[in-house]
C-alpha cells in the first residue's frame, strides 16, 4: 500500500458525514491559532472521537485499525524505528516478515513520515492506524532507559579508574579534618570536577549524563520513587512503580559516591558530611515535565542510601473528578467538604494517596470567596490563592505553632497535613467547633478505628462529637493489565478468605490476573486506583460517641447508612476486573472488621 496520494483529513471527515463543513473551518481556525494538528483540534473541541476518526481514515486508506492496547507487540519488532524517529513521526514498528514491515501511525496521511520510515527501514512497509496516546505509551514502555543508563554507568566507571579517584574516600578525609563545605566550589578537590562540577561543561559529565537518564527512564514509567543503594559488589537502582519497586543492578559500584555528590550538590546539602542522614530537595526539567524532587539520604553499611520522590508538577493537582471515587461517594464526599466548618478526616498509610485526595477537594474549594491556608511537611504541590506554610521544626516552625497562627489570619478553610500529637489535634478540633473547615490526615487502617486512635491521643470524646464529621478511609490498588488479562481459578487461600466474607453458593465469578506483557513491563498491572470507605457522622453516631462508649459506636458505624468497609469495596473491584483478589487480600490483611454483605451472583454488587 502506497499513501502518495494526499489526503486532506477535513474534507474526508466532512465526506463521512462525521463533522460539518462549519465545524471543519472553525476546526481550522482553532489549528492556526494553536498549532496544533487538525485531528487533534477536531477531538479536543468534541467534534468527533478519535476512534471515528481513525475508522474514517482505515476505510478510505484501505489500512486496519490496530489496537495497540490489546495487540501482543515484541520490544525487539518494536526497535527497529529509532527512538527519535518513533516520537517525531509518531510510528511504532509491529510486525515483520518477508513481505516486509507493518508500521502503525497515528497519522497515516504524512507522507513526508512514510518517506522517512522507508528510507531509515529500506524494507517495504505496510501501514496500519493507531491511537496516538496508546502509541506513545508502547513508546515509553519499551524505549526504557536501561541500556543507556548502563552505558554511561560504564563510562563514568572507567574515567573514575583511569583518575584512580576514589571520591567517598576523598571526601571521607575531608570531613575528617573538620571543613565544613556547603558548594562544591569550597572543596579543594580539583580532580573531582568532572564528575560533580557547577562548570561550562557540566552537562557532557558522565555523572550528569547517567542521572538525567534515570530521571528521564523513571518519567517514562510513572515511577513515584528512586533508591540508588550502594552494596558490597553491586550498585542497586530501584524504581517505585504502582507501589512496588523494580530493581536494576550494576557492577560499577565505585559510581556510587559521584552519584550521591552530585545529587547532594543539587539539593544544597553538605557534601563532606557523610555520616549523618540529609533531607533536601531540588527541581528540574525532564521530558517537557517539571519534576520536583525530595532527596533523603542515610549513612549505610557500604556508603550512601538515596532515596528520591517525584513530585511531577507540569499537570498540576489532580481535580476530584479525575481520583476514581466511585460516582455516588464523591457526590457525598464533596457535600461534606462545602459545609460551612467541621472536620473531615482522610486516613491511610503512607502512599495511600490520602495527600492527593485532599488537594483534590483543596481544588473544588479554592475559590475568591474563601481563604484557605494549608500547614504541610513539606509542601508538596504549589497552588494559586492558597497559603502554604511548610513545618520547620529545628527552628520551632511546629504543626501546632502554625495552627494557632493561622487561626489568626480569618482563614475559612484550614488543611493541616498530619495530625502527630495531642496538642495539633485538639487546636484543629476547637478549630473545627467555631466555625472553620478543618481537613486534615491520620495514619489508621480503616475509618471506624480512628475514633479509638484520637482517644488513645488523649482527644476527649465530647469535642470528637462535636467537631468530627466525616472520615475517609483509602487505599490504593493495583489495576490489572487489560492486554495481557485471564480469566484464573482461585487457590484454596483465596477462597478461604472470600469465604468468611460472602456466601459462596451464590457467588459464581470469574476473577482475572494479569500474566505479564510488554504493556505492562511483564508484572501484570498497570496503573492503580484508589479504594474509598467513607463514615458520616450523624446524630445517633455523634451522641454515642460524646458518651465515650467506644464498643457501642464501632458496632453503629459498621452498621450505618451507606457505610460500605475497604475490603468489600475491593472485592467488587475485583469482580469487575478491574484488580485481582492477591491485592484484595493484601489490603484487607490489616483492617479489622466484621462484615454481614454478601454479594449476589446475578447484579456483581453488594448488597
Amino acid at each position: 500500500m502506497n499513501p502518495r496520494k494526499k489526503i486532506r483529513l477535513g474534507d474526508l471527515l466532512v465526506q463521512h458525514k462525521l463533522i460539518s463543513q462549519s465545524q471543519l473551518e472553525q476546526a481550522l481556525a482553532g489549528q492556526k491559532k494553536s498549532g496544533q494538528k487538525l485531528g487533534r483540534v477536531l477531538i479536543d473541541d468534541g467534534y468527533l472521537t478519535e476512534d471515528q476518526m481513525l475508522e474514517a481514515l482505515s476505510e478510505q486508506l484501505k489500512i486496519p485499525f490496530v489496537d495497540l492496547l490489546h495487540y501482543k507487540f515484541k520490544p525487539e519488532i518494536v526497535k527497529l524505528i529509532p527512538e527519535i524517529q518513533a516520537r517525531r513521526f509518531r510510528a511504532v514498528a509491529l510486525a515483520f516478515d518477508e513481505t516486509g514491515i507493518l508500521i502503525g501511525m497515528s497519522d497515516p496521511t504524512n507522507i513526508f513520515a512514510y518517506d522517512e520510515l522507508s528510507r531509515i527501514l529500506r524494507k517495504p512497509i505496510k501501514l496500519a492506524v493507531v491511537r496516538e496516546l496508546d502509541l506513545l505509551k508502547t513508546i515509553d514502555t519499551v524505549y526504557r532507559k536501561t541500556e543507556q543508563i548502563t552505558g554511561f554507568a560504564e563510562e563514568l566507571n572507567e574515567e573514575l579508574t583511569e583518575s584512580d579517584i576514589d571520591l567517598g574516600a576523598l571526601l571521607a578525609d575531608v570531613a575528617g579534618k573538620g571543613a565544613k563545605q556547603k558548594t562544591f566550589n569550597e572543596v579543594p578537590i580539583e580532580d573531582a570536577a568532572p564528575y560533580a562540577a557547577e562548570d561550562a561543561d557540566v552537562a557532557d559529565a558522565p555523572v550528569v549524563k547517567l542521572l538525567t537518564s534515570l530521571f528521564e527512564d523513571a518519567i517514562q514509567i510513572n515511577a513515584s520513587d528512586i533508591h540508588i543503594e550502594p552494596d558490597e559488589k553491586v550498585l542497586r537502582i530501584r524504581q517505585r512503580v504502582d507501589g512496588v519497586l523494580q530493581e536494576h543492578t550494576m557492577d560499577e559500584i565505585r559510581i556510587a559516591p559521584a552519584l550521591v555528590l552530585r545529587l547532594k550538590l543539587m539539593a544544597g546539602l553538605d557534601i563532606s558530611e557523610k555520616r549523618l542522614p540529609q533531607d533536601g530537595r531540588f527541581s528540574l526539567k525532564v521530558q517537557e515535565h517539571n519534576i520536583d524532587v525530595r532527596l533523603s539520604t542515610m549513612p549505610v553499611q557500604y556508603g550512601e542510601s538515596v532515596v528520591m520522590r517525584l513530585l511531577d508538577q507540569t499537570s498540576g493537582t489532580l481535580n476530584i473528578n479525575a481520583i476514581g471515587m466511585p460516582k455516588i461517594l464523591q457526590e457525598r464526599f464533596e457535600k461534606i467538604i462545602h459545609r460551612p466548618h467541621g472536620m473531615i478526616l482522610v486516613t491511610g498509610p503512607t502512599g495511600s494517596g490520602k495527600t492527593t485526595t485532599l488537594y483534590a477537594a483543596l481544588q473544588t474549594l479554592n475559590v475568591p470567596e474563601k481563604k484557605i491556608i494549608t500547614v504541610e511537611d513539606p509542601v508538596e504541590y504549589k497552588l494559586p490563592r492558597i497559603n502554604q506554610v511548610q513545618i520547620n521544626s529545628d527552628i520551632g516552625l511546629t504543626f501546632a505553632t502554625v495552627l494557632r497562627s493561622a487561626l489568626r489570619q480569618d482563614p475559612d478553610i484550614v488543611l493541616i497535613g498530619e495530625m502527630r500529637d495531642e496538642e495539633t489535634a485538639e487546636i484543629a478540633l476547637r478549630a473545627a467547633m467555631t466555625g472553620h473547615l478543618v481537613l486534615s490526615t491520620l495514619h489508621t487502617n480503616d475509618a471506624v478505628s480512628t475514633v479509638n486512635r484520637l482517644m488513645d491521643m488523649g482527644i476527649k470524646s465530647y469535642l470528637l462529637s462535636s467537631a468530627l464529621h466525616a472520615i475517609l478511609a483509602q487505599r490504593l490498588v493495583r489495576r490489572v493489565c487489560q492486554s495481557c488479562a485471564q480469566a484464573v481459578e482461585l487457590t484454596d487461600q483465596q477462597k478461604a478468605w472470600l469465604s468468611s466474607f460472602v456466601n459462596e453458593k451464590n457467588f459464581n465469578v470469574t476473577f482475572k490476573k494479569g500474566v505479564g506483557c510488554g504493556h505492562c513491563n511483564y508484572t501484570g498491572f498497570q496503573g492503580r486506583i484508589g479504594v474509598y470507605e467513607l463514615l458520616e457522622f450523624d446524630k445517633n453516631l455523634s451522641n454515642i460517641l460524646s458518651h465515650g462508649d467506644s464498643a457501642h459506636f464501632i458496632k453503629e458505624a459498621r452498621n450505618s447508612k451507606h457505610f460500605k468497609p475497604l475490603n468489600m469495596v475491593a472485592l467488587q473491584y475485583a469482580v469487575e476486573g478491574i484488580t485481582s483478589m492477591d491485592e484484595v487480600i493484601r489490603i484487607s490483611a490489616d483492617i479489622e472488621s466484621v462484615v454481614d454483605e454478601k454479594i449476589t451472583e446475578s447484579s456483581g454488587q453488594a448488597v
